[in-house]
């Protein structure tokens, strides 16, 4: 009984902390003249990933890198195919072409990064697959050129707004950040809980920790981007939907696996990197999705529902695969 209690609270903070997190993210761009896409990329993505960034340290430290490697590679998958697919069969999601170009790209590019690091060994001949500290190193650098790209973004938003617009007030903006603040602590708390419940569910039918890692665990701690993004999406804000996940997605590989491995070294099993290859696969289709139309850049309902039917062929395979 406790276990249902705690995944129903969970689901309420989730819910009413991610209405908190993009009101305030919102209200914040509009007065530091940036747009919702930089903050979705930034403040909420990171906020919606601290989860994940909890689970791989603990991970790391303990010595339970399968679970490290399963959640993060799990939710990136999650956060396209479920997050992305829920979103845009709730609202076609219009995405900038500044987006198409860049950002999406840059969130495949991680994944190949990712991808090659890991399959050095193989290539070497050396040992088998691993995220050594050295390519950690590589991945927490990447993150910071990527930390760079959005400052110099926001930065020419802020000129370019300043030339056009009367200065913004500031005195709603402490309300905002207090906002965001109460919606992030919601949110991971929302997903702790839900986590914890789903975890113990589990231990209770005999689920593996292998597939715990890559479903329950991943699936838990992406809860916050899935209710943000959603949420999003219902206020018609693709900006935020999209940017979160594509936000997320990058500091999930950069940030979180690079900090990870400067802990332990991550070995990666060949059903790994076969997970590496889906991680790529999905965000590829995320980025060919963007040119199938014809209303510009646009995820329609139809290609949401394409995702969601990935997932679960997805979802098949690993229950299969053991």
């Amino acid at each position: 009984m406790l276990i249902y209690v705690l995944l129903a609270a969970g689901f309420v903070l989730l819910v009413k902390g991610a209405d908190f997190l993009v009101h305030g993210a919102s209200s914040i761009a509009r007065r530091l003249r940036v747009s919702d896409l930089v903050i979705g990329l930034t403040v909420v993505a990171f906020g919606t990933s601290a989860p994940e960034f909890v689970v791989n340290i603990v991970a790391s430290v303990e010595g339970t890198t399968g679970i490290a490697i399963g959640n993060v590679l799990g939710s990136n998958i999650f956060n396209i195919l479920v997050i992305l697919g829920i979103s845009s069969l709730l609202y076609p999601l219009t995405v900038t072409a500044g987006t198409v170009r860049r950002e999406i790209p840059l969130s495949l590019l991680a994944a190949v990064l990712l991808g090659v690091l890991v399959s050095t060994g193989y290539l070497t001949g050396s040992s088998g697959a691993a995220l050594t500290r050295a390519g950690g190193v590589v991945l927490v650098a990447a993150f910071g050129g990527f930390l760079y790209y959005i400052a110099a973004t926001a930065k020419k938003q802020r000129i370019r707004h300043a030339a056009a617009e009367p200065a913004p007030s500031h005195a709603g903006l402490a309300k905002a950040v207090l906002l965001v603040g109460v919606g992030l602590v919601m949110l991971n708390v929302g997903a702790k809980l839900v986590v914890d419940g789903a975890v113990e569910l589990a231990a209770e039918i005999g689920v593996s920790q292998t597939l715990v890692g890559l479903t329950l665990v991943a699936v838990g701690t992406s809860l916050p981007e899935l209710a943000t993004s959603v949420t999003a999406a219902l206020r018609k804000n693709a900006d935020i939907a999209v940017g979160n996940i594509v936000g997320s997605n990058v500091f999930n590989i950069l940030w979180i696996l690079g900090a990870s491995a400067l802990i332990r070294p991550l070995p990666f099993t060949d059903e790994s990197i076969l997970d590496v290859g889906m991680v790529i696969c999905a965000t590829a289709l995320l980025l060919a999705t963007m040119f199938t139309g014809k209303k510009g850049h646009v995820l329609e309902r139809w290609e949401g529902g394409l995702f969601l039917a990935a997932y679960g062929a997805y979802v098949a395979f690993l229950m299969y695969r053991g």
